[in-house]
């Protein structure tokens, strides 16, 4: 907990740079803001920096410090475990079981973790403490020297940053970098909100003040003048420069200062006794130096150098605790001590400090080269930093042994692998073509192999990573655990590239490897890809398997949620028609993701929740999903994330029938995904394209986006219909178009997989596009007897939209029939479907339909087209006047239309005419109603089977085309 401190006085010369830290402070409760104060070693960065925190916690502000130095750079987690010291316990202690394990493992509040903590939750856990802080009172992580902050706390920060919009600031010093951003993990989602400060030099009358407060008045005016002018303004150097000038005389200081601050702090330093110097090296070497710690190091002169450099004003002793007064003083110290004292004291450190971390890199060090215990004990360190979701770290100190000569093909993979997880996948690249580069035989080659298939994926380069696994395949040594590993995921990319028959041959091999590897969690991720492939290729669910696999599956598991049996159980539950199921399946899915902080993976889950919301007509979760997921694409940033987020968009807008939005959205994800090589995910697009072509009956567009699709379908080998979901909407485009003859294949693939898998789904809408057909050949008896039995097949599903679809197509049919009062009744169910559901093109469709129904029902008072049309007006009120511009004749035309009109009915005026043409729509909607108790089943009855009806349309020669 910060503690202002009582002594230190108002700032001298800084009344612009705590301006803006006063504007920071007043802007938090609109949004999340960042200062970076900037400049020189020495500026008086700290000091302003310290000014603020005081500021901060004057208004109410809780904050979170960390000052961390040179040493903790190397050590995981160090800074987040400084931010979390303050943080209220209750935050910590109630959070999700898989962000408070993590957490427990990064405080070390346990001794090993039982598992390796996955990063991300460690991210997710300080982005809720965080978000629960704010919602009490704003909130500043304040952190000086923020050069220095490691790696591991780097990425959590960065990531927590993203994601607490409003509430939170940052404060923190840095060293100016010459053309560059010195602190690029610190950004902001508005990046106008990220500020970045230069801490300029002071002025003469400042820099005289501070001399005065620090170092009494006995400087003359011509030595504060010349001061001044050495330093540069900048206060630590006329400090130091004020010392050189009182320790060394007016006569020798006249003769020449010291050129830079670097040879300043350094001549300062030497002024030190020896015992005095030693112990500041110490300091110097240590990540939390300790009284215990010097003495331990120094040795018996351990109390007289820390008392000594005390009293210099180099070292800072507070309780047991020891800090250099300034950074540069720690950086000159430990640069003034030669290469063999440098590694005594870390050996001697390597004995002293508990924390094996720290421990395994003194004796690296300290070593001039690979031992045994340095070797076993970076190993060791190495294993834990990775357990405690550091791989940053991790890489660090297997690369120590790798610079002290303990390089082999083994130690560079597990680097590489510990690259890749910590998101530097070009540093693992290059490592894992090293190694092949370098070996031509051995286990590793398979490891390296399999680990640069990781990297293609990263790259959504499918084809590179295809190629890396099946040369991981063919490498001998593998273990049957790697081998059950490289087999599952070959699986996963050979179905997205579209290979289902090269994926359905490897299953067998797969699950062969993962039941030799004798581990619960890689058989059951086998297990379900294999049900996957089998699914896909038309073998059916395999119900037993997939059990089996959720059963085994390690819900604890830090894997892609794609290798999940718990996913595979949602989306095989959504294909087969389940769709209750699987909105229960895909929303635990979800919130494990949200809860490990799986954010990508999240996305992949909730684009797959989004379609399954739309099937099922609940388009208001489904824009909850879609908001939900265009937020989190934006925070992470990255291309696939973002054309998954435009996916979701794009589907949404085609239901809403909001035409630009969808076509603006599914172009721009199509364009994303088009650069990568997965073909399964550059489908959802086009799907999306067709079905919105379809719904504004632009047949033509709806062929040119879905033909290629029909096309590639019978290549790729899926033998479920749910794995063709244009199927529907491109046959109904072939066949609007006059081109039925080369929608047939995609209306038998939905019918002949539909009857063999038992597909609702398929079923439903292949016989949709049978009725279509047979409409088109002018077969309307047996058009409407199919689509009958579409509706029948609707009955299994809960997909309003679709349902509503083919409802459209059987009222057209029975219009067409003549049949118009079924033909109302039959619309209007359609039509209470989409305005259920809120599809407003599909509304708008029925809508003109049912105007037409009406209009054809109006026949029945046997009137002529032209009178009905004149009768449609003239009940609206209109003038004659009105109607003739309207129907583009003359008013005369009308008045005598009209005459002809009285005289069939038997009216005499506007009014009568109003009232029989009311009456007979009363008798007409009585009609309807008991026309829809009809479609529906009547009451009490239970839903017709549909007539078995040949899935193939029969040859020209059938006396009935098409009909039972």
């Amino acid at each position: 907990m910060w503690e202002p401190d009582a002594v230190r006085g108002p700032l001298v010369g800084r009344r612009r740079e705590l301006e803006v830290v006063e504007d920071l402070l007043s802007s938090l409760a609109d949004a999340s803001t960042a200062l970076i104060l900037e400049g020189e070693s020495g500026i008086g960065k700290t000091a302003i920096w310290k000014a603020g925190v005081d500021l901060a916690v004057a208004r109410g502000v809780v904050v979170l410090v960390a000052s961390p130095g040179v040493a903790d750079a190397v050590l995981s987690y160090q800074t987040l475990t400084d931010l979390l010291t303050a943080v209220p316990a209750p935050l910590v202690t109630d959070l999700p079981a898989p962000q408070r394990r993590a957490l427990d493992a990064v405080l070390y509040r346990v001794d090993a973790p039982d598992r390796a903590v996955d990063p991300r939750a460690v991210q997710a856990a300080l982005t809720t403490v965080l978000l629960r802080l704010v919602e009490q009172a704003p909130a500043l992580l304040a952190v000086d020297d923020a050069q220095w902050v490691d790696a591991s706390s780097a990425a959590v920060v960065a990531h927590a940053l993203r994601r607490v919009t409003r509430g939170l600031g940052v404060l923190a010093t840095a060293p100016t970098e010459a053309g560059a951003d010195p602190l690029p993990w610190l950004a902001l989602p508005d990046r106008d909100r990220r500020l970045r400060v230069p801490v300029v030099p002071m002025d003469e009358a400042s820099l005289g003040q501070v001399l005065a407060e620090h170092l009494g008045p006995s400087l003359v005016r011509p030595e504060i003048t010349r001061i001044g002018r050495e330093s540069g303004g900048n206060p630590f150097f006329a400090l130091e420069l004020a010392r050189f000038v009182a320790e060394s005389g007016p006569e020798h200081a006249r003769s020449g200062f010291p050129a830079t601050l670097t040879q300043l702090v350094h001549a300062r330093l030497d002024l030190l006794p020896a015992e005095a110097r030693r112990a500041v090296v110490a300091v110097a070497a240590m990540a939390d130096p300790t009284v215990e710690l010097v003495e331990l190091v120094v040795g018996p002169s351990a109390a007289d150098g820390l008392l000594a450099a005390e009293t210099a004003g180099v070292l800072r002793i507070d309780g047991h605790h020891v800090r250099p007064t300034h950074p540069l003083l720690r950086a000159g110290a430990y640069a003034l001590a030669d290469a063999g004292e440098r590694r005594l004291i870390h050996q001697r450190l390597a004995g002293a400090v508990v924390e094996p971390e720290e421990r395994a890199r003194h004796l690296a060090l300290g070593a001039l080269r690979l031992d045994r215990d340095t070797e076993e004990a970076l190993d060791h360190a190495a294993q834990l930093a990775r357990a405690r979701g550091a791989p940053a770290e991790a890489a660090d100190l297997l690369e120590l042994s790798l610079r002290l000569g303990g390089d082999s093909p083994a130690r560079r993979v597990l680097v590489a692998r510990h690259r890749l997880d910590s998101g530097d996948p070009n540093a693992a690249r290059r490592l894992l073509e090293g190694v092949l580069a370098d070996t031509s035989d051995g286990p590793e080659r398979a490891q390296a192999h399999a680990a640069l298939a990781l990297v293609r994926l990263h790259d959504d380069s499918y084809d590179e990573a295809a190629v890396c696994l099946e040369r991981a395949l063919d490498e001998p040594g593998a273990d049957a655990r790697l081998r059950a590993q490289v087999l599952t995921e070959l699986l996963f990319v050979l179905v997205n590239l579209g290979r289902i028959p090269q994926a359905a041959a490897r299953v067998d091999s797969t699950i062969a490897a993962a039941q030799r590897s004798r581990d619960d969690a890689v058989l059951a991720e086998a297990l379900a890809a294999a049900v996957m492939v089998r699914f896909l290729a038309g073998d059916g669910l395999d119900a037993p398997r997939l059990v089996r696999a959720l059963a085994l599956e390690d819900r604890e598991s830090s894997t892609s949620v794609m290798f999940w049996p718990s996913l595979v159980s949602g989306l095989l539950a959504a294909w087969t028609g389940r769709l209750e199921e699987a909105t229960t399946v895909l929303a635990d899915v979800r919130r494990r993701c949200l809860e490990r902080g799986a954010e990508a993976d999240l996305l992949f889950a909730a684009f797959h929740a989004v379609n399954i919301e739309c099937w099922r007509g609940d388009l208001r979760s489904a824009r909850e999903l879609v908001a939900d997921t265009q937020v989190r694409a934006d925070q992470l940033g990255t291309d696939f994330p973002r054309a998954i987020a435009l996916c979701t968009r794009a589907q949404l807008a085609a239901y809403d029938g909001d035409a630009g939005v969808a076509r603006g959205a599914a172009e721009a994800a199509l364009a994303i995904f088009e650069r990568g090589g997965s073909m399964a995910v550059r489908v959802w697009p086009l799907v999306t394209l067709g079905f919105l072509a379809v719904s504004l009956e632009r047949y033509d567009e709806a062929a040119d986006r879905l033909g290629p699709l029909a096309q590639a379908a019978a290549a790729m080998g899926y033998g479920e219909p749910s794995a063709a979901p244009f199927a529907p909407d491109a046959a109904e485009a072939l066949i609007a178009l006059g081109r039925s003859a080369e929608a047939e294949p995609l209306v038998a693939l939905l019918l002949d997989n539909g009857q063999r898998l038992d597909r609702p789904w398929a079923l439903a809408a292949g016989y949709r596009c049978r009725a279509l057909q047979l409409a088109a050949d002018g077969d309307l008896t047996a058009a409407i007897a199919v689509a009958e039995d579409a509706v029948v097949q609707h009955r299994r599903l809960a997909n309003p939209i679709e349902r509503g679809r083919t409802l459209l197509v059987l009222g057209q049919l029975q219009r067409r029939a003549r049949q118009r009062r079924a033909a109302a009744a039959t619309v209007a169910l359609a039509l209470g479907l989409f305005e259920d559901v809120g599809a407003r093109v599909w509304i708008e469709r029925a809508v003109r339909e049912l105007a037409r129904c009406h209009a054809a029902a109006a026949g029945d008072l046997g009137l002529t087209a032209a009178e009905q049309r004149v009768v449609e007006l003239a009940v609206t009120g209109l003038t004659n006047r009105e109607m003739a511009l309207k129907l583009f004749v003359s008013p005369k035309t009308v008045e005598a239309t009209l005459g002809h009109v009285y005289r069939k009915l038997g009216v005499r005026s506007r009014a009568e005419l109003v009232l029989r043409v009311q009456g007979q729509q009363r008798v007409q909607e009585a009609q309807r109603v008991q026309e829809a108790q009809r479609v529906q089943g009547g009451a009490g009855a239970g839903p017709r089977e549909p007539q078995k009806r040949p899935n193939h349309r029969e040859t020209p020669d059938s006396d009935r085309v098409g009909k039972p």
